[in-house]
């Protein structure tokens, strides 16, 4: 059995960013049916595209509570852009590894942050589109 590192376990035990924001740019939950994670994604984006603030919720196994900490760390102070690309190796990567059984946790994370993104985009589209 393959082992977490002592970052997965730090962010496991002691998760940054949890909770929610109110009236968030983006929102988003995705899930796994196979495993039963679920996340929620919340994103606050200021007028240049910047990501202020990430915070989540997360019901799942310890490497999915790991990847969606990690993640909140790695976007804040990202652009759209730049967050948008965070791959489910980077994750891994920042926690210095994930057993393989585990990585698809890294992928549910990066992707509930694109949905929130893309919640976002969609909501300043509409937003531009109606001014």
């Amino acid at each position: 059995m393959e082992e977490y590192s002592d970052k997965v376990m730090d962010h496991f035990a002691h998760p940054r960013n949890t909770g929610v924001i109110e009236n968030p740019s983006g929102e988003a939950t995705v899930g796994n049916p196979t495993c039963g994670d679920l996340m929620t994604f919340y994103i606050d984006v200021d007028d240049n595209d910047v990501i202020r603030d990430v915070k989540f919720k997360t019901f799942g196994c310890g490497a999915a509570i790991a990847t969606s900490s990690m993640i909140t760390e790695i976007a804040v102070g990202k652009t759209v852009d730049e967050a948008y690309k965070i791959t489910r190796k980077d994750v891994a990567y920042d926690l210095d590894g994930l057993p393989k059984i585990k990585m698809h946790c890294s992928n549910l994370a990066s992707d509930a942050l694109r949905a929130a993104i893309d919640d976002y985009r969609a909501k300043k589209a509409k937003k531009e589109e109606n001014a």
